[in-house]
């Protein structure tokens, strides 16, 4: 199982990021090993926000051959010709591989804001990803009952970004995924490993059924929260004061499940998704990012089995 990172996008108590920030960032994970470096994307959220994409853009020169991530990027939101667009000219200008991972979003306040009906969200979405996908290969972009394409063909194309969908695990939205996209992201604060490896085979199922082979279907999880410390009372205040009531969950099941905590602990939580399968897993450390990082790779990973 390989290791990844978020870029630390929100304000969880200590500002937003400033752009060298993040740029030192990215280059101490490329230099500490992580083979990722992620963004997310909302246009509002709880607390303020970096724009995802833009960020990732900004960093782009120091992450080395590290893959680009975008987990998940919102072509309903955005539009999926304008995102398709942006994903183009960030393969151009990155030295290592771009993964486009892509979801319909979750907020409805996100849907709001651009005039979007919440619950055409899925419909949307399966229509959005055949043009992101077209328009990556220099295809003409189809015309659809949402978005009319009119047969234009953008360029430059970006054939070799790997388009990722989004699920936490429902049949339907496995099935999707198995259908039209290249890889599976999950979400670590929404699917624990056991249920992780319970969707991984239904997934592989449905990948049997279209005749596509599961050993080459990639999988990563991400919005894994964070911190490393052998301060017990650190660890809980974390997750019941900041994380809890900004994702809306039960501070116990956070606790358990994601690497909050001493070493072994964190350690422990990965080598469970090591075991169940995960490909890769994208960390997001809740503060102090550079420090977390480095006690990441000294103190934890040693320790992950798989």
């Amino acid at each position: 199982m390989e290791l990844g990172v978020h870029l630390p996008l929100a304000d969880l108590g200590q500002g937003l990021p400033s752009g060298r920030d993040l740029r030192s960032y990215a280059a101490l994970a490329a230099e500490l090993g992580f083979t990722a470096v992620a963004a997310n994307d909302h246009l509002v959220w709880r607390t303020p926000w970096l724009d995802g994409p833009t960020a990732l853009a900004a960093v782009c020169g120091s992450t080395g051959r590290m893959r680009l991530v975008t987990s998940v990027a919102l072509p309903v939101i955005r539009h999926p010709v304008v995102l398709a667009k942006g994903l183009a000219a960030l393969a151009t200008l990155a030295d290592g591989p771009v993964v486009a991972g892509l979801g319909p979003g979750s907020s409805r306040e996100d849907h709001r804001l651009v005039g979007i009906p919440f619950d055409q969200r899925w419909a949307r979405f399966d229509e959005a990803l055949r043009s992101v996908r077209a328009v990556l290969a220099g295809e003409s972009v189809p015309d659809g009952s949402f978005y009319p394409g009119g047969g234009a063909v953008l360029s430059p194309p970006a054939g070799s970004v790997s388009v990722w969908s989004a699920s936490w695990g429902s049949s339907a939205r496995l099935r999707a995924v198995a259908r039209d996209a290249d890889g599976w992201m999950a979400s670590a604060f929404h699917m624990q490993p056991g249920r992780f490896r319970s969707a991984r085979a239904e997934l592989d199922t449905h990948l049997l059924a279209v005749g596509r082979d599961p050993a080459t279907f990639g999988d990563l999880v991400a919005t894994t929260w964070l911190y490393v410390t052998d301060d017990r009372l650190v660890a809980r205040w974390l997750v019941e004061e900041i994380l809890a009531p900004l994702l809306g969950q039960d501070p116990e099941s956070l606790a358990a499940h994601l690497p909050i905590g001493p070493s072994e602990h964190c350690a422990r939580v990965l080598s469970d998704y090591a075991t169940a399968g995960a490909g890769t897993v994208l960390l997001w450390p809740l503060s102090d990012p550079l420090r977390q990082l480095e006690l990441v790779a000294e103190q934890v990973r040693p320790l992950v089995l798989g």
